[in-house]
This record gives structure tokens, C-alpha cells and sequence, in this order.
């Protein structure tokens, strides 16, 4: 087969067959397809797109273009994804909670992309955490733990790794074909018994519509569901940060306020509510109170400290966790330009700005600053007067903090009354 001959056949609109898209993937895995071709397939599959036969064959070929992993363990091997938001941090609070309920959790996570946080790059903000483990070593911190996040390894989807990264630096996120085939790649990889989906939507996220979420949403469900993995979504809020914080410490920062119960609102509910979701998918009654009371008991916090020392960073960190997290060196405060309610706020103007403090990546190579971003920002609905905060914005540099600051107030818009968003906007299954 020949990559130029699939590539022209999508910029006719033409779906690969499932041979075809077997062997690019296998190519993105082996490098036989150049960087070039795999930019090109994936501009031409956001462009024009694959019918639900090819989304679910690319799916399988990028999952089969590596090991599948088979768990042998006495209880339910279960995980969540997130399709991505800004604040987004649930897995760090989720992944735990579901261990100390008493299943096991072998998440593998991604890396920032686009204007999106990445679950690794927050884990590797706490010194010394490691995200490449080798398999042997990630099936036994599972098993001790109950909860490992890592990376996927070179063996565990290696197309997906590869379209992933490209991806992120040529403007082709934004496909549900792409995304649908990238995330349930890896999950399915993993072996998993039971999958809950956090698709989002609003302006943080990548779909703005919720017709558009739902549409991903009913694709991941269709898909997992046809790949024997049962699955269920949820299409969440994300028209504002789902936390207080935006970049990898300072997200870091509000999962341990929650953890340790120092904090609730947003990101608690969503996590309780994700747990509760999938748990019920293996008939385990009131799954929203068990996950609840392992977060204010301190049974997740406990889950979460293992799997640090685990993964190679403090032994101690969830007992002296603001010790250990970097700080960066200069901290300006936003404020608000005038009076009024907040009625709108730019997620994804927000995470551009955390990406273009060093918070993420522009280019494959870019190497992440994990102290910058944005802390205390407001929600939609307060009420401010001239000059109140807004945000803080922490920063490597003077002038990257004056850029972030007109950034952000740029994003945040006011007026007379606040829109009423439910967090959950609907469940699929």
C-alpha cells in the first residue's frame, strides 16, 4: 500500500478501507509513514472525516498496532477519560477514590494538547513522579495500590503516540474521528472491564456545542460498547474552568485541597459523579456516596500518597504536599477593569494564555514549566467591583506575567446576570 495513495483518497473524501487504515497505522507505529503523511492524514481526516465503519476501524487497527493487556486480578478493572477543559484535574482526584472503593484503576493518560492540560505534565509537577514505568512495573503498582496514571508505553498503542503529538502541532485536534480513535485506542489497549467517558463541551473545551458533544459522546459509547468494553459518557460544563487553577502544580494544588478535604465545589462534584457513573456499570449500589465518603474519609488521599512513592516521588507528599510543589517566581494579581457579574469566561483564551506563559507545549520539543498558570480565578456568577481580583497569574518572566494579565482580562466578561449551567448536561449509555 502506498500513504500518498490513502492520503488522496481523503482529500476525495474517500473512507479508507479497514486494510487500509491497518497498515497506516502500523506505518505511524514503524515510521514507514513520515511525519509529513501522518500530518497530512490527520488534516485530511478533520477536514472531510470517516463514516462510523472507519472511525471504529482506525480505533482497532491504532489499538492493534501494539500489546493488548489482560488483567488477571479479584476485582473489576475499570477507568474514566476526559476529552479535555481547562482546570480539568478530576483523574488525579477519581483514579485514587475508585482504588480506595476497592477496584483498580490502570490509567493510562495523556499530555497536554492544545489549549488543554495534560494529566502526565500535572503527576510530573510533583519531584521525582515518574510516568514511564515499564509494564511489569505498572501491573504491580496496581496491583498494591490499586491505581496507576501513566504514559502509554512505546508497546501500548504506538500509533496513537505518534498521531497524538503531531496532532497537537498541526491544528488537527478538533476531529471526532481523531479523538474517538485516539482515546479508545489506548483504553482499549488496557484491558479494561468498565469505562466512564467526561465528554465536555462549552469554551474551555474542544467542542463548543453540546449537539457536538453529544455526537463525540454517542461515538466513544458506540465504539467502546462494538469493542466489547462496556462503556458510558457523561457531557459535562466546561464554559468555565472546571477548577480554581490552570497549570500542572497549581492544578496539583486544589487536587490536594480536595483530597484533604480543604475544598468541594465543581471538580469534587464532577469527580462523585464520574465514580458514582461507573461504578453502577458494574452493579456496585450508591457508587456516588462510596466514592464521596473515600474522599472525605482520606481513603483517596491515602491511594494517591501510595501511588506517588509508587511512581518515584515523596514519601510523604500528601502530608506536606505545598513543601514539594514548585512555585513560580513572579506572581501578579488580575484585576477586574470594571464592576458587574461575571457572565462569560474564555476557557480556551484562558488555557493560551497558561500555554504561552511555558504551561504547554507550541511545538513537539517545548519543555513544560510546571509553576506557571493561573490560580483564584473566578467563577461565573460572582458579583465584582472595579479592581477586585480576578485571577493570579504566576509567571517565569515580568513581561510574560503583563501579557497573561491583559490575557485574562480580555477573557472574562461581565454584565447584569450570570447564566445557570448545570454542571452534568446529559448521560449516554
Amino acid at each position: 500500500m502506498d500513504a500518498r495513495a490513502i492520503i488522496a483518497g481523503l482529500r476525495q473524501k474517500q473512507t479508507p478501507t479497514d486494510a487500509e487504515l491497518s497498515w497506516f497505522a502500523q506505518g505511524l507505529a514503524d515510521s514507514t509513514v513520515s511525519d509529513a503523511q501522518a500530518g497530512a492524514f490527520a488534516m485530511g481526516v478533520c477536514l472531510n472525516g470517516l463514516d462510523a465503519t472507519g472511525r471504529a476501524a482506525l480505533t482497532l487497527a491504532m489499538r492493534d498496532s501494539g500489546d493488548v493487556m489482560h488483567w488477571d486480578l479479584d476485582a473489576p478493572v475499570l477507568d474514566k477519560h476526559s476529552t479535555g477543559g481547562v482546570g480539568d484535574c478530576v483523574s488525579l482526584i477519581l483514579a485514587p477514590a475508585l482504588a480506595a472503593c476497592g477496584v483498580y484503576v490502570p490509567m493510562i493518560s495523556g499530555r497536554g494538547l492544545g489549549h488543554t492540560g495534560g494529566t502526565l505534565d500535572k503527576l510530573e509537577a510533583i519531584p521525582g513522579f515518574r510516568t514511564s514505568v515499564s509494564e511489569d512495573q505498572f501491573r504491580k503498582i496496581v496491583k498494591d495500590v490499586g491505581c496507576a496514571i501513566v504514559s502509554a508505553s512505546a508497546d501500548i498503542a504506538p500509533a496513537d503516540k505518534r498521531l497524538y503529538a503531531i496532532r497537537d502541532v498541526t491544528a488537527t485536534v478538533e476531529s471526532l474521528d481523531l479523538i474517538t480513535a485516539s482515546i479508545l485506542s489506548k483504553k482499549l489497549a488496557a484491558g479494561l472491564e468498565g469505562l466512564v467517558l467526561d465528554v465536555k463541551c462549552g469554551s474551555g473545551a474542544f467542542m463548543k456545542r453540546q449537539d457536538d458533544a453529544r455526537d463525540l459522546a454517542q461515538a466513544l459509547v458506540d465504539t467502546a460498547n462494538a469493542a466489547g468494553c462496556p462503556t458510558s459518557a457523561l457531557i459535562t460544563d466546561m464554559s468555565q474552568p472546571l477548577a480554581p487553577s490552570l497549570g500542572n502544580a497549581l492544578e496539583v494544588i486544589d487536587v490536594m485541597r480536595v483530597l484533604t478535604g480543604a475544598a468541594k465545589g465543581r471538580l469534587l462534584d464532577l469527580t462523585v459523579e464520574l465514580g458514582g457513573a461507573l461504578l453502577a456499570q458494574t452493579a456496585v449500589p450508591d457508587g456516588q456516596s462510596k466514592i464521596a465518603h473515600a474522599i472525605t474519609s482520606g481513603a483517596a488521599a491515602e491511594k494517591f500518597g501510595a501511588m506517588v512513592y509508587a511512581m518515584g516521588g515523596p514519601v510523604r507528599f500528601v502530608d506536606d504536599w505545598a513543601r514539594f510543589l514548585p512555585e513560580a517566581p513572579v506572581i501578579r494579581e488580575v484585576t477586574a477593569p470594571k464592576s458587574g457579574v461575571v457572565t462569560e469566561i474564555d476557557g480556551e483564551a484562558l488555557g493560551l494564555a497558561v500555554v504561552a506563559l511555558g504551561g504547554g507545549r507550541q511545538v513537539e520539543t517545548d519543555t513544560v514549566n510546571p509553576a506557571v498558570g493561573l490560580s483564584d480565578v473566578v467563577s461565573v456568577g460572582e458579583t465584582l467591583t472595579a479592581g477586585q481580583p480576578l485571577a493570579r497569574v504566576h509567571a517565569a518572566r515580568e513581561e510574560q506575567a503583563d501579557r497573561a494579565v491583559e490575557a485574562v482580562q480580555a477573557a472574562i466578561r461581565f454584565g447584569k446576570t450570570a447564566p445557570n449551567m448545570p454542571l452534568v448536561l446529559e448521560h449516554i449509555s
